[in-house]
């Protein structure tokens, strides 16, 4: 019987719980390559005992997990952060390194493996600038595009500045690093291209956006008042979104539906936006963090996706339509989604443009089914997970098929 090859995944945060869209798509992709034909052995950091709470979570996505010792949030951050502002790479990058962590990985590259993949371009500064090893990047996004979008959308000249000053070491830090790797996989046909002709990356897999479809369990919208938005609020796009709906679609949206009420499903909402909706004496609640969106989202009549700043492709975007959500989005929310605007959602990007689609989804619940309904046969028909993480295996497997002397250039 012939040895599987051995695949090291680096992850740069502990992928449980499973709450953010780049957690979600990681464990997903992991739990599809689990017993295929590769032997994973995950390193991440982790919290004291977190490998014990989450040990049957772990077992569904690796075969080996190896960890480092999380480094705690002190409430210094803010300022250390500040100082990071002066560093040669973006502050998201700088973040991410561990002393710690670059032992533990550096441990592992001397165990031997076959392939190294690297979930997010950020993790390479945990890895020695050459590889000895085949070597895969996942990434999530185009990561200096969305330093450019809060650019855009800031009111604040000295923080357009700022976004400015770290798109471009952003854009000059994906140029040097996404080359590095011998194959790399992008979330959307658009962010491949974009890798392809910017930085001059030769060997690209698109992956499909997947959907657990057991798990979001389709069931027809209810007929309500209520608007619902899931995704963490420690996450600024998600802010700055949420922002914008309170404050320039919501109150138009009042004027025809004035008992629309608001449910927003995600971790760490900010305490001045609680306030503000409380102040504004608006009927929107704030969950915090759940431990299942389902029966929160279900609630809603509508999902809105609200996002004027990001990158990659939403998952999120693909559970409600599983689950059956009727959405309006704006063309950022779903970005490099294969998903037509009037037959799976409606499109609106200006304030009014995104409450008068809210409020006819809100007083038309015959629309809602029919664009539940279409988005749900999508679904099923093109984008589980496990087909997701067949395309990856593929991509991994091709990586350590590239000549020796191309992997090393």
């Amino acid at each position: 019987m012939s040895r599987r090859p051995r695949l090291l995944f680096i992850s740069p945060h502990f992928l449980f719980p499973a709450d953010s869209g780049g957690r979600i798509r990681t464990t997903q992709i992991l739990r599809g390559l689990k017993g295929g034909a590769f032997k994973i052995t995950l390193v991440s950091p982790a919290e004291p005992h977190a490998a014990e709470s989450f040990r049957r979570q772990l077992d569904e996505i690796c075969d080996v997990f190896r960890s480092w010792p999380a480094e705690p949030r002190l409430r210094t951050r803010s300022v250390r952060r500040a100082f990071r502002l002066f560093s040669d790479l973006p502050v998201s990058v700088v973040d991410e390194w561990s002393d710690a962590g670059r032992k533990a990985v550096e441990t592992e590259l001397k165990r031997g493996h076959d392939l190294v993949v690297l979930d997010f371009p950020h993790t390479s500064v945990l890895v020695r600038q050459r590889l000895e090893t085949p070597s895969l990047l996942f990434t999530h996004n185009v990561e200096c595009e969305i330093y450019q979008r809060h650019a855009e959308v800031s009111s604040s000249p000295f923080m357009r500045r700022i976004w400015m000053d770290q798109q471009r070491k952003m854009r000059a830090f994906e140029r040097h690093t996404l080359p590095r790797f011998d194959w790399v996989v992008a979330v959307s046909e658009r962010d491949a291209v974009f890798f392809q002709r910017e930085f001059g990356v030769r060997n690209v897999t698109v992956i499909p956006t997947g959907v657990d479809l057991d798990y979001f369990q389709y069931s027809p919208p209810p007929q309500s008042w209520c608007v619902a938005f899931s995704g963490g609020l420690d996450w600024a796009p998600n802010v700055d979104g949420i922002t914008f709906l309170m404050e320039e679609v919501w109150p138009l949206v009042l004027r025809e539906v004035p008992q629309a009420s608001m449910k927003v499903v995600g971790r760490a909402p900010p305490d001045r936006l609680v306030k503000r909706a409380k102040s504004k004496g608006l009927d929107w609640q704030f969950t915090g963090f759940v431990d299942d969106v389902r029966p929160h989202l279900r609630q809603g009549a509508v999902y809105a996706v609200p996002l004027r700043i990001g990158g990659g492709t939403r998952i999120k975007i693909f559970e409600a339509m599983a689950l059956g959500c009727p959405i309006v989005s704006t063309g950022i929310g779903v970005e490099g989604l294969p998903v037509e605007a009037n037959k799976h959602y409606l499109l609106a990007e200006s304030a009014p443009e995104f409450a008068a689609a809210l409020v006819k989804l809100l007083v038309d619940p015959d629309l809602g089914l029919e664009l539940a309904g279409r988005a749900r046969r999508t679904v099923e028909e093109s984008f589980s997970f496990r087909k997701a993480a067949r395309v990856f295996e593929e991509a991994c497997t091709a990586a350590i098929a590239v000549p020796p002397q191309r992997q090393r250039a």
